[in-house]
């Protein structure tokens, strides 16, 4: 990989992973346009670390009250918010836990991803975002999340395992259906996907380390770093901004992006 590869691959690993945009729908248009090999699990498994180190920084204060309430809840028995939400994120994230190991094993999360499949998946859940803007109420805050909610958000987590759909997407859509203001939504989902992203990175280690391939550290370091500072940067902007612009313009992105992706399937097919 050329450090021009290394920065655009780790720029749209750290900006498209927590917009409502789809990381897969824009990994697939580097290959496509520009002839690019696959990056390889190396490089995956770096930008991966990277993001997760971007959420958790910047959510510090938050993981820390967190786990301190959820500490409290276990040994005190002392309920709090905190503890509440720490076991909201646990039972919501178990179903994408089991769904994607499901899909590792059958080998369908290769078989799934294919430029057709993620340029349909980008346009329909950009058009089930646009509803839920439309038809929530957004008068819920978080802390009026609940076990039962936070399945329900867990579950269409487990949707994002389709390449395409996007998993900050899905789930502050169906956050947004579900009552919640969007930024009730979109903080559920950032603090949702640190579990996600480690059982991912981890799951990626592995597989690295199982492999043969030889390891460029300068490229992974880069990668990291690229990775985690534009997340950050992606995070704070889209929590600042996400009341002011609403989801509209995340959803037309999505809608252009998809025509792009099918014209690519198109033109390569026939």
């Amino acid at each position: 990989m050329d450090f021009l590869q290394i920065i655009i691959l780790a720029l749209i690993q750290g900006i498209t992973e927590f917009l409502p945009i789809s990381s897969s729908g824009h990994l697939v248009l580097p290959a496509q346009l520009l002839g690019w090999e696959d990056q390889g699990n190396a490089f995956d498994v770096a930008v991966h670390v990277g993001t997760l180190l971007a959420v958790c920084i910047y959510f510090w204060a938050d993981i820390k009250a967190l786990w301190n309430g959820w500490t409290a809840s276990l040994i005190k028995k002392q309920p709090s918010h905190e503890a509440k939400l720490s076991w909201c994120i646990i039972w919501a994230t178990l179903p994408a836990l089991v769904f994607g190991g499901v899909l590792s094993l059958l080998n369908w999360d290769e078989k799934l991803r294919s430029t057709l499949v993620i340029a349909t998946t980008t346009i329909v859940f950009g058009l089930l975002l646009w509803q839920s803007e439309l038809k929530g109420k957004m008068n819920r805050e978080l802390t009026e999340m609940t076990v039962y909610l936070a399945l329900l958000i867990g579950f269409s987590q487990a949707l994002a395992l389709i390449p395409g759909t996007s998993r900050s997407g899905i789930t502050i859509t169906i956050a947004l259906f579900l009552g919640f203001n969007r930024a009730a939504a979109a903080r559920f989902s950032f603090l949702l996907s640190i579990p996600v992203i480690l059982a991912a990175g981890t799951l990626k280690t592995l597989q690295l380390i199982a492999s043969t391939e030889p390891v460029a550290w300068d490229v992974l370091v880069y990668g990291a770093v690229i990775a985690g500072v534009s997340a950050f940067l992606c995070i704070h902007w889209f929590l600042g901004f996400i009341n002011r612009i609403g989801l509209l313009p995340f959803v037309i992105y999505r809608l252009l992006l998809g025509v792009v992706l099918f014209s690519l399937y198109f033109a390569t097919e026939f």
